[in-house]
Formats: structure tokens, sequence, C-alpha cells
């Protein structure tokens, strides 16, 4: 038998049940109790107009760090525009297993449940990189999620997607991040596999994407959910977003982006087709895939991807090769590499900065998985480490703990000359934390030699021991 929750309205913004439960209306509650039997808490929004005298929406948030309350908020503009209720569990880790995760999630999804009238047939997940991978595999597992909002990240494992358990699939992602070609490409299997899929795709200096496409995201969950029927149509609404997305596609065009209106306007059709006429958008369609524009920006990008392409697997190569062979004497192949890309940043064509972006989250992301895989070892190789840590250095030079990690290391392998270059080459970079570099591990004869002070002293004019002149 359901438990019955009592609300009242309290204050005018806050909500309360017979156990003292208070759940705030536009804001975060923290820290919620999912039952009592175990040790697991969440975050839960609810927008400013959430009342009990009807069913709500519903998003889970998915975050592998278990910070809940950081993932709804990231996320809460958008919801209270689109009038969704967010909930994110604390204790989701990627240090759990995928089946232990996916347990967590259950438990926070039925007290949800029991706390919150939602609507039925609307219960979705959301989440960022591997956050949204993990969202992407729940709908196999439960079957009350009907949609996932992905940032960032294409779907978790395709090989699990049941056809006869379809669920609606909306990615977003910057065309500058490297998930961006598995994403369009996830796009083209879906659509094989006839899942109910839209990508949303923009173009920006950051990779997460602004509220308006987040709500966008939302929109077209809603929109969807009148077309099958789980909600009653709004003839007002889906008109004034044909309008909103067609201008936004408009817009694209303008600008000179014919292939993110063509986006665009296929995934109009496929949202607004159940709900109204389409005759004039298929028609812009078709003027803008004969347009001289859109076949040149779809020969460039191509080339682009078949470019990018060869240089994955060229990194992917010579990355294995190196830490087999312990093979120092590449670090420089490495640096022209990354010196390669700076250029291409500079480049006044769009698509060789965006494939510049792309390659380097690609090789960043390549190392940290090889760093992660070699560290899991019960006796992890310290050199292959190393030697990944110093590529680091150079493939994302801003990353301090790189350095720091290579510091320790190789003073523990009593290779001072190496800490030493690393030390300087961290503090060229702008890193100021002198308590930390006192107390990098491994390191306590290191940091007592007057080489090691000379050069904090040099930067920092603060070394903890002095240098004697002899």
């Amino acid at each position: 038998m359901k438990k019955i929750l009592l609300f009242a309205l309290i204050l005018n913004s806050t909500f309360f049940y017979a156990q003292e439960l208070r759940l705030l209306r536009g804001a975060i509650t923290e820290n919620l109790i999912v039952n009592d039997t175990v040790n697991e808490t969440y975050s839960l929004y609810l927008p400013t107009s959430f009342s009990v005298d009807r069913a709500w929406p519903l998003a889970f948030v998915m975050d592998l760090e278990g910070k809940g309350k950081a993932a709804v908020a990231m996320l809460m503009n958008a919801a209270e525009q689109e009038g969704y209720v967010l909930a994110s569990s604390n204790n989701i880790s990627d240090s759990l297993s995928i089946s232990q995760n996916v347990l967590i999630a259950n438990r926070m999804f039925n007290s949800v449940f029991n706390t919150v009238p939602t609507a039925k047939n609307r219960t979705y997940t959301i989440g960022f990189g591997g956050g949204a991978m993990f969202a992407s595999i729940l709908p196999t597992f439960i079957n009350e999620i009907k949609g996932v909002i992905s940032i960032g990240a294409s779907i978790g494992n395709l090989e699990i997607l049941n056809a006869k358990q379809p669920f609606q699939f909306v990615g977003i992602v910057n065309r500058s991040d490297f998930n961006f070609r598995s994403m369009y490409d996830t796009k083209q299997v879906l659509n094989k596999l006839k899942f109910p899929n839209q990508l949303l795709v923009f173009d920006a200096d950051r990779n997460l994407p602004e509220i308006e496409t987040v709500s966008k995201a939302f929109r077209m969950l809603t929109l969807t959910s009148m077309a099958k029927g789980y909600l009653v149509q709004n003839d007002s609404l889906i008109r004034s977003s044909y309008n909103d997305f067609f201008v936004d596609a408009n817009a694209n065009v303008t600008n000179q982006k014919p292939l993110l209106a063509t986006y665009q306007m296929s995934d109009m059709e496929k949202i607004f087709y159940p709900l109204m006429k389409l005759d004039s958008l298929k028609e812009s369609q078709k003027t803008l895939k004969r347009s001289t524009s859109f076949r040149q920006a779809n020969r460039s990008q191509n080339s682009y991807f078949l470019k990018e392409s060869f240089t994955k697997e060229d990194y992917s190569y010579y990355l294995e090769e190196d830490i087999i062979s312990y093979n120092y004497a590449n670090l420089g192949w490495w640096n022209y590499q990354m010196q390669e890309l700076n250029k291409l940043d500079r480049s006044a064509i769009l698509f060789e900065k965006q494939m510049s972006s792309r390659l380097r989250g690609y090789i960043n992301a390549l190392i940290s998985d090889n760093i992660d895989y070699l560290a899991a070892d019960r006796e992890p190789d310290l050199e292959a480490l190393n030697l990944l840590y110093m590529i680091k250095t150079i493939t994302d030079p801003n990353e301090y703990t790189s350095y720091l990690k290579v510091i320790s290391t190789s003073s523990k392998m009593e290779d001072y000359g190496t800490a030493l270059f690393y030390l300087e080459e961290l503090l060229k970079n702008g890193y100021t934390d002198t308590q930390t570099l006192y107390s990098i591990e491994h390191t306590a004869l290191f940091r007592i030699m007057p080489e090691f002070n000379e050069v904090v002293e040099k930067y920092l004019k603060g070394a903890r021991y002095d240098v004697i002149e002899q």
C-alpha cells in the first residue's frame, strides 16, 4: 500500500508532511533521506509554481561524484522555466559498479515517487559527461523512464538497447567537444533502430550549454508527451514552440551555419510531425540542402572528420607505443602535435578550430583513461604512469596536478633532476600554492635541497628553507 503524503503550504514557499519533511519551492531541498533502512540521501528541486493538486514531470539528474545539490543547481533554471521537478542522489559514484549505482538510483526513484505527485509516463533522466552515459543506460533497467537528456556524451552502451523498449534520447553537444563525433554517429545508429532522438548542436567558447538550450531539450520532452497522449495538447504552446525553434534555425542560416540549421530542422520535423502540418518546414529544408552554402559546409565538415579520424588513430597508436617502451624521447613529438593544434586554434576556418578543440579533448581523455587503468593495478607501473603525466603536462599545460604527480613520482625514484625541471615548469605556468609544494608526497628529501628552494624563491619569493651560498 502506497504511503500517502500530506502537503500544506507554509509561508507561501515551503511544503511539509506528517513526518516533518519540508520541501522548498523555487529552491533546492538538500539531504532528503531515501528511506529508513539505507544511509542514502538526495537533493530535490520543486518549481515555484509547484502544487500538490496536479502531477508533475520529473527528471532525475545523474552525477557520478555524488554531488546531488551541485548537479541540480546546474539545471534548476531550465527546469523552472519548463515546469520540471529535479532530483539527484548524493550516493551514486564512479567508484561503484553499474549494478550498485542502478540500485541506488532505483531506491531514490521510489522515494521521490512517494513524495512528489508524478505524471505517469513523464519520468526522465539527465546528466553531464559520465553522468549522462549512466543516465542513458537506466531506461533499459527501469521501465518508468521514458526519455534521457544527455549533455556532452553519447549513449553509454548501444548494445543493450531494446527495440521493444524505446525511449526518447535528446543529446546536447558543442561542435568543439570531442564527444561531438560520437554523438553525431550515435544519432545515425538511433535513426536506424527507430529510436526517437534529437541532437541539439551549438557553437560556443565553452562546452556547457546555455540555459536556453537545456530548456529546449525539456520542451522537446513535453511536446513528445503531447504527441503520445501522455499530456493534453496545448495548441498555443505547440505553435509558440514551433515558431521559436524555426527562428533559431533561420538565425543559423543567416549566420552562415547551414549545418546547424539542418540539424535543427530535422529535429523539428521529428517533434512536430504528429502535432501539426509541416509544409513550410519541409520546403525550407529542401531549399537549404540545395544551397551552395550547405553543400560547401557539408563537404568541409566531412573532410575535417576524415582528417580528425586519422589524427586520433596516430594519437592512440603512439601513446600505446610510448607506454609499452617508456619512450621519453617521444615527448618532443607530443610537443610538436600540440604546437600544430595551437596553430589551428588561431585559424579563421571554423571547422579547423573545432577539430583542434576536439582533438585536444580526445588526447587528454585518452591519457586520463590510461592513467586510471594503470593506477588501478595492485602494483602500478610507476615509470609508465610518470611518462603519462609528463605527456599530460604537454597536452594540458594548465592542469597542475600532472606536474605535481611527476615531481612526486620522480622524487620517489630519486630522479631529482626531472623533479626539479617539472617544478620549474609548474611555477612558470603560474602555480602559487606554496603550502602544497612543501607537502608533495615522496619529496621530503627533495624539498630541503638548495635547488628546490632556489626555484621556489625565484618564482614565489617564499622558500621555506634558506639557500646558503658557499
